[in-house]
């Protein structure tokens, strides 16, 4: 999809990765030319040559800030994913208004992400915060499970941890059924003692997470907020001023603002989709007119989420636009729904959407994965009703909930709901 909505006349392709992408590239009416790295591939060019021939002195590109420097492409938590433009200046920009002032890094840090290179979040983790203060990333190349994430953050002993909820959730997971004698558990269990702190970003943390990690390991989790049109984090919380469940405040040279389907400001506490303007900006979407003109509004960039903010100035998480839904009068944010079952010890991961039921009336729907040991059925979905129904509001208790072995995610980690709503 991507080399074909790029027009790429170049692709770089790691000899293990050709495999995959072999039937395709024939296909490709813009792709001219296909270099393979760390290897040969028969009757293709390697890479090896090329890099050897070259120079050994760089001769600069006389750039201006404002130009175009690099794409990346949304995760494709809502659809096809889209490519957005970034510039020169959006990298400096990132480094100091959020890496710098917000998380403090220093030239000691030594960081590990689970999301890898190609995504925004992952980018400034592993690459450019490291090279703006001197400060080191462990990089590894398999898929971020618990055992690997355990493992790196024992071997390496990095001080911030990179992740997201659904990471969170499995290492938790993993680390209860250890402390259980379940799932082959190590001789010894992970300190994690090296830890100074880690960041959440890609969904909403829930508080039980969050609390759960600290009670564990003794250190916090700052979740926080990006997007791939802002490059990294615009929205979040601060060592020792966390607020549990909540993205925490702006950063510093970010505004934010929520607003009403008409686009007027909404009061602090009432929900409103989110607008936010920073330098760091994606100024379009390439080849997606009609998208750039309604996300990016001058200065603003919509986000597609919909949140309230506290008295405080703290944000509070209700799902995506598309995501919330109106029972019985009033709105319901799937995101209490599913923080309210992540509350039953039995839930493992959990995703709530709209359904119509035989009336035409939208109630919640919940799609569970249970905990390792536990029985889903009839009898457990009772349950987890009645826990709802004491922990929130009687109407927003799931009118159906379905027990499936895993949720549909993409490449970062976000549940797509828009799956689950077919």
């Amino acid at each position: 999809y991507m080399l074909e909505d790029s027009r790429a006349r170049v692709l770089i392709v790691d000899q293990a990765l050709w495999p995959q992408v072999e039937a395709s590239v024939d296909k490709m009416r813009h792709l001219k030319h296909v270099l393979v790295a760390n290897g040969a591939v028969p009757g293709r060019q390697s890479l090896a040559p090329l890099l050897e021939q070259a120079s050994a002195e760089l001769a600069t590109e006389p750039t201006s800030p404002d130009d175009a420097a690099f794409w990346l492409y949304t995760s494709g938590s809502t659809g096809a994913p889209k490519a957005a433009v970034h510039l020169h200046h959006d990298i400096p920009y990132v480094i100091h208004h959020y890496s710098q002032p917000v998380l403090k890094l220093t030239d000691r840090d030594v960081g590990f992400s689970a999301a890898k290179f190609p995504f925004a979040y992952g980018m400034g983790n592993s690459l450019y915060f490291c090279m703006a203060t001197g400060g080191c990333a462990v990089v590894q190349p398999a898929r971020p499970t618990p055992e690997v994430c355990f493992a790196v953050l024992e071997r390496f002993r990095p001080s911030v941890f990179y992740g997201g909820p659904p990471v969170f959730n499995g290492m938790l997971n993993t680390y209860d059924a250890w402390l259980q004698g379940k799932q082959n558990p190590p001789a010894q269990l992970p300190k994690l003692d090296s830890l100074r702190f880690s960041v959440s970003a890609g969904e909403s943390l829930p508080p039980e997470l969050f609390t759960r990690w600290k009670k564990h390991f003794g250190t916090e989790i700052l979740d926080g907020i990006g997007s791939t049109e802002m490059l990294h984090i615009f929205i979040s919380n601060r060592l020792g001023s966390v607020k549990p469940g909540s993205t925490g405040t702006a950063c510093p040279g970010y505004d934010a603002k929520l607003v009403d389907e008409h686009g007027q400001p909404v009061q602090d506490g009432e929900v409103g989709a989110l607008l936010v303007k920073g330098d760091s900006s994606a100024p379009y979407y390439w080849n997606k007119h009609e998208k750039s003109k309604s996300t990016m509004l001058g200065e603003w960039v919509v986000t597609g989420d919909q949140f309230h903010r506290d008295a405080d100035g703290y944000y509070w998480y209700a799902g995506r636009n598309d995501d919330m839904m109106k029972v019985s009068g009033a709105w319901v944010s799937p995101i209490e729904i599913e923080n309210a079952l992540l509350g039953h010890p039995a839930v493992a991961e959990c995703a709530v959407v709209g359904h119509a039921d035989t009336a035409g009336l939208t109630k919640a729907k919940a799609f569970v994965v249970v905990k390792p040991g536990q029985t889903a059925g009839e009898a457990l979905a009772d349950a987890l009703r009645d826990h709802v129904r004491q922990a929130i509001a009687g109407f927003k208790t799931p009118q159906w909930i379905e027990f499936v072995p895993d949720l549909p995610k993409t490449a970062t980690g976000k549940i797509k709901r828009f799956e689950l709503r077919k």
